[in-house]
């Protein structure tokens, strides 16, 4: 099929479909420098508070305030330090208050420039001030491309588990530009694969088979790259549209975050020790083993989705988390925490096999205790 333009024909476009809240994500090259046209054709008229982190507006911030200027568009930065510590009480109160002190009215925008953290401390402080700004995304991160900011969850973490302060609030544009992603680290850019994968683990063998072939013109960049976010975006949009608050299959776009978010409160969430990506890596390789354990999964399912993941280099075993994540009872307080926690009952995404996960209620917390004194064993 071929790709959707948008109407300047200069990238593949993918809509998100909900009523008259609905908003197209762009994909492509170039979007940063073209983003004050784009911005200011779709919202006349607007003021813009830039979010950002010190690195990527250093990066990335002067090309897109050029871009603002030259369409005419009043704008302000707004810089957070960057890490995941920032998605927290005291970072946001100061994001709402430069907002404010800014003059910037119920109409304006907040714009997202940034990954995962920022997009979703910046869409949290979009829909609090005034009752609910405009919101867009300018996603700098792989996983952010084809993830975080697909989808209106927006929040900040809380010393009991990660985004369990937040709400859902959806952009009313998303820019993704894939030039942006030739400056992420090797380890950035691994990290966001983990949830490109993601998408051909949950429904899409085929997809997760074309990874197989196709992963290192993913990392290369060009056609290969934007087919990969986009069917990944696709795949998202076509979830949300279903089930925008999660009361359904939504959470099977969470495969490997039961386990990763416990990994990543584990760490303290250090990103010199693990970053989301790679906690969503070994995650996954979990669920996976979890169901062979089952009896849910072939084995041979599981070591095919860990071979890839390893040979593209992300982590798949929690001996390779430097500083180790602590006993299972650490592990098991972290995991009942997580917000697919119903009535004091586990949920877990479980596999049958590559393109075939499912949710599973009510998951018998001795088996995951057991199954985690297992995977702590493991060389």
């Amino acid at each position: 099929m071929p790709p959707d333009l948008d109407d300047a024909g200069a990238a593949t476009r993918v809509p998100v479909v909900l009523g008259d809240r609905s908003y197209d994500i762009l994909i492509g090259s170039g979007l940063v420098a073209g983003a004050g046209a784009r911005i200011a054709a779709r919202f006349p008229g607007r003021a813009v508070a830039i979010v950002t982190d010190a690195h990527v507006g250093d990066v990335h911030g002067p090309a897109l305030e050029a871009s603002l200027a030259k369409a005419g568009i009043r704008h302000h930065r707004i810089t957070v330090a960057p890490g995941e510590a920032t998605k927290r009480f005291a970072v946001l109160e100061e994001v709402v208050d430069q907002i404010l002190s800014h003059r910037l009215e119920r109409g304006d925008i907040v714009l997202a420039l940034g990954g995962g953290v920022v997009g979703d401390l910046a869409g949290f402080a979009a829909a609090i001030v005034r009752r609910g700004m405009g919101f867009v995304q300018m996603p700098t991160s792989l996983l952010a491309q084809v993830d975080s900011s697909v989808g209106g969850k927006t929040g900040i973490n809380s010393r009991h588990g990660k985004n369990l302060i937040g709400a859902f609030y959806q952009p009313g544009l998303v820019l993704a530009d894939t030039d942006v992603l030739d400056t992420l680290s090797t380890r950035e850019f691994r990290a966001g694969y983990a949830e490109v994968a993601k998408y051909g683990l949950i429904d899409d063998p085929g997809f997760f088979a074309w990874l197989e072939a196709n992963w290192r013109g993913v990392f290369q960049g060009g056609k290969d790259r934007v087919h990969a976010i986009a069917t990944s975006c696709r795949a998202k949009a076509a979830v949300v549209a279903r089930d925008e608050t999660e009361t359904g299959d939504r959470a099977l776009l969470n495969l490997g975050h039961t386990f990763g978010h416990a990994l990543e409160a584990a760490t303290a969430y250090d990103g010199a020790r693990l970053v989301h990506g790679e906690g969503v890596a070994i995650g996954m390789c979990q669920a996976f083993r979890f169901s062979a354990r089952l009896g849910l999964c072939p084995p041979d399912a599981a070591q095919r989705m860990a071979n890839h993941l390893k040979q593209v280099g992300l982590p798949t075993e929690l001996s390779e988390i430097p500083g180790g994540v602590g006993d299972v009872d650490r592990l098991m307080a972290a995991i009942g925490q997580d917000k697919k926690v119903a009535r004091g009952k586990l949920t877990f995404i479980l596999a049958r096999g590559i393109g075939e996960s499912f949710i599973a209620k009510d998951v018998d917390p001795a088996a995951v205790r057991d199954f985690l004194a297992v995977e702590r064993a493991r060389g």
